[in-house]
């Protein structure tokens, strides 16, 4: 053991300071990760289990020094986790919703809105934070291990962002834009924003909550959380892309919604169960909900 935490942090440290075993080494690569992810909260590992974030990062194929876009990065889950991996050669950037979308929900108080909104421009600050924390965990100097960051919306790309990305991530964020496409076009809004700033060879990365292709469609339309993957991969193929690979790492067979089954009945939300012990107990014994992971790439 002492052996393998000297390894880890070796891995940790070069990765840290630019030279980037993981270019040429990838068990130097996913020692450094190993790192990162047990320098996090007990919180924040207590969802590993169902969101498999070194699987997943693996299967989209996400390394070191990349410039990666994170589609709705909320209060950073997964930026706690890829902020310090990037390092300082690569780069991260948050892309939220466009500002016109937030209205759009029947709870969005304007208060909520105002603090949805500043979210955006608060990203590159949270990014550094995280990946200043994860340096003095781990002690070396933040400036080290910190990426370019910046943060900004589906219809506000930065010119300079155009046609440099390497990865986008785009994790639960697909069912709220597929919710709003006929009202206001934000699925094909947000799908064209990815395809211009992605390399030609980049790659975007999926995960989303699944519904089984035998429901019926009436509420297959992101309103309960959950999504058809064939509706997904279609919708990719449509804005000029092709599917690369599907994964079953985040996969729950537990969950099996019913017609009027939202996601956010389960954990962490819980929804309509955190004062019925029995229903609660029933949630947290199906776990976090099925997930779809697919990867696509800029069809030729």
């Amino acid at each position: 053991m002492k052996h393998l935490a000297s390894r880890l942090f070796l891995s940790t440290a070069l990765m840290a300071t630019g030279i980037h075993p993981a270019l040429s080494d990838d068990h130097a690569r996913d020692a450094g990760l190993a790192v990162i992810l047990e320098n996090r909260s007990a919180e924040d590992r207590a969802r590993d289990s169902a969101r498999h974030p070194g699987e997943t990062l693996a299967f989209f194929q996400v390394a070191p020094g990349m410039k990666v876009a994170e589609a709705l990065p909320g209060k950073g889950w997964y930026t706690r986790i890829l902020a310090p991996y990037l390092g300082k050669k690569g780069s991260i950037y948050g892309v939220n919703y466009s500002d016109s979308l937030w209205p759009m929900f029947s709870w969005a108080t304007e208060d909520v809105i105002k603090k949805r909104v500043a979210a955006t421009g608060k990203f590159a600050g949270m990014a550094k934070d995280m990946a200043g924390q994860h340096a003095q965990a781990i002690g070396v100097d933040s400036s080290s291990v910190t990426p370019k960051a910046d943060g900004f919306t589906f219809n506000t790309v930065p010119p300079d962002v155009v046609g440099k990305v390497d990865r986008v991530l785009m994790v639960r964020a697909l069912h709220n834009l597929a919710r709003f496409e006929k009202d206001g076009g934000t699925l094909s809004q947000a799908l064209n924003a990815v395809r211009a700033m992605l390399k030609k060879d980049g790659m975007v990365g999926v995960v989303q909550h699944r519904l089984a292709e035998s429901a019926p469609n009436e509420g297959a339309d992101g309103s309960r959380g959950y999504l058809k993957q064939s509706f997904v991969i279609e919708a990719f193929e449509k804005r000029g892309f092709k599917l690369v690979d599907k994964s079953e790492i985040n996969a729950n067979p537990k969950d099996k919604p019913g017609p009027e089954d939202i996601v956010w009945r389960l954990p962490p939300s819980l929804s309509g169960s955190k004062d019925k012990p029995d229903q609660r107990a029933a949630m947290e014994a199906i776990g976090e909900s099925d997930r779809m992971t697919l990867l696509f790439k800029l069809a030729d």
